[in-house]
């Protein structure tokens, strides 16, 4: 049995131990559309594109399966992106 792994942000509250993929993306905005991409691409991009935030994208679906039950936690900085990131490995490093 899995034990449950809690983390809370933004009134959010994620079971990390149901989680089957988590990455760091970008939402932005461009085209008058909004999309979510990688790091590395918004920042080649930034001067094109319009930045809203930063996401930590957490899947639930098991791997290979088109992610249907996702969260996205959303970060005003990229530091407060990478700082939730350390403390979910720290929880999950046990």
């Amino acid at each position: 049995m899995k034990k449950e792994l809690w983390y809370e942000v933004n009134d959010q509250r994620i079971d990390l131990s149901k989680v089957t993929r988590l990455y760091p993306a970008a939402l932005i905005h461009a085209g008058g559309e909004s999309a979510s991409v990688s790091l590395e691409w918004a920042e080649m991009k930034a001067d094109l594109i319009a930045l809203e935030a930063y996401l930590l994208v957490c899947d639930f679906d098991p791997v290979g399966e088109v992610p249907v039950n996702r969260v996205e936690l959303r970060f005003d900085t990229k530091e407060a992106l990478f700082d939730a990131m350390q403390e979910i490995a720290r929880k999950v490093q046990g």
